[in-house]
C-alpha cells in the first residue's frame, strides 16, 4: 500500500502547475499517518522540493539540501521557511526537520516510536544528503544541532552560519576551522553558500593541525 500511496505522490508531483502548493498539517494535529501526503510539500513544479519527516519521496533524482539548525522543540525562530523559500527557484530537495506536527510533549526516549522515527528520519537524511546547511542563531541553544555539528564536521558537506552572539559561537568556529567547514553569520549568506556548494561539491576534509595554523599566523 505505501509503495502504491508515495508512488502517486512522486507521479503527482511531476504533474502539478507551478502554482500549486500541498498544505502541511496544521502544529496540533497527531503525527501523521503513512498515508498522509501532506508530509510532502511541492513548493513550485520544477523547482525545490521540501520534505517533512518521516517521508522520503520516491524516485526523484535531485540534489539535496538538509536544514540542519536550531529548532529547539518548535520554539526556535522558523528559519528553515525563509531558507526553503529563498532556493525555490532550485531543482533540489530540501529536507526540512521541523515537523509540521510535532508535539513538544512526545517522550524523548528510543522505545517512543515518533520520538524514534523523527530521530532516525534526520540521521538517515543527513548521512545522504549533498548539503547539509546549519544556522545557530543567538537566541537558541540548539544541543541536537552542536551533536549534528560533531558529526558531520568531516564530510565536506556541511556549511553552517552563526553569529557571533551565539552562546558556543567560539566552539562552532574553530570546530569549522579545523575541518575547513565554510562559517558565516546568516541566512542569507547561508544561502549563498549552499548554492555554491550544490554546484562544487568538496571532498571529505581532513582535521587541519592547529599548530601549523597558529605557525602561519606568525
Amino acid at each position: 500500500m505505501i509503495g502504491k500511496i508515495m508512488g502517486s505522490v512522486a507521479s503527482k508531483i511531476k504533474k502539478m502547475n507551478s502554482t500549486s502548493t500541498t498544505q502541511p498539517t496544521s502544529a496540533s494535529a497527531p503525527p501523521p499517518a503513512e498515508t498522509d501526503l501532506a508530509a510532502v510539500q511541492t513548493v513550485a513544479s520544477g523547482c525545490a522540493i521540501t520534505v517533512f519527516p518521516p517521508y522520503d519521496p520516491p524516485d526523484i533524482n535531485r540534489k539535496s539540501v538538509f536544514l540542519a539548525g536550531s529548532i529547539d522543540m518548535g520554539t526556535a525562530i522558523d528559519w528553515q521557511a525563509d531558507l526553503t523559500k529563498a532556493l525555490s527557484d532550485l531543482e533540489i530537495k530540501i529536507y526540512n526537520p521541523r515537523r509540521p506536527n510535532w508535539d513538544p510533549t512526545w517522550k524523548q526516549d528510543i522505545d517512543f516510536a515518533p520520538f524514534r522515527q523523527q530521530v532516525e528520519w534526520e540521521l538517515g537524511s543527513l548521512e545522504h544528503v549533498d548539503v547539509i546547511a546549519m544556522y545557530l542563531p543567538e537566541t537558541s541553544k540548539a544541543p541536537i544541532s552542536l551533536l549534528e555539528l560533531g558529526l558531520f564536521a568531516s564530510s565536506g558537506r556541511l556549511i553552517v552560519a552563526c553569529p557571533k552572539k551565539f552562546w558556543r559561537q567560539g566552539n562552532v568556529e574553530i570546530v569549522c576551522k579545523r575541518y575547513n567547514v565554510p562559517l558565516v553569520e546568516t541566512v542569507e549568506k547561508l544561502e549563498e553558500l549552499v548554492r555554491e556548494r550544490l554546484e562544487n561539491p568538496v571532498p571529505p576534509a581532513k582535521p587541519i593541525d592547529m599548530k601549523d595554523l597558529a605557525l602561519a599566523g606568525k
